[in-house]
């Protein structure tokens, strides 16, 4: 999945790269645990949480998300677009997991709105 922000890729970056800042765009309820880990619950089930471990790069852009209840990873990159930032997310399944992928396409989708709204509400700081 793609999708592009009308702000700077340092601008998206701030916001990825940082698990502190997933609840403000991470579809569902997120609890960060700390630098590289945080807690997501898919539509806020209390009975569901599922811990997950992020690991950056920010030479090439990237972030990786696994989560450490079942077998599905996230990874996310970055690239200059002009002016704004072409952002990519893929999501990678166990074969066990594959009934999952159309409800993953849609928390994408919206968590990739929900990434790209606030990165360009945010002033810029130049």
């Amino acid at each position: 999945m793609t999708g592009r922000a009308g702000a700077p890729v340092e601008e998206v970056w701030k916001l990825l790269f940082d698990p502190s800042r997933f609840p403000e765009w991470w579809y569902g309820t997120v609890r960060p645990d700390g630098p590289e880990d945080f807690t997501w619950w898919l539509g806020g089930d209390p009975d569901l949480p599922m811990p997950q471990r992020m690991r950056t790069d920010a030479a090439a852009g990237r972030v990786s998300i696994s989560c450490q209840v079942n077998d599905v990873r996230f990874a996310w990159r970055l690239a200059a677009d002009g002016d704004g930032t072409a952002i990519e997310v893929h999501a990678e399944l166990a074969p066990s997991e594959a009934h999952r992928t159309e409800g993953l396409r849609s928390i994408l989708t919206a968590s990739m709105l929900s990434l790209t709204e606030l990165a360009e509400a945010q002033p810029t700081s130049w």
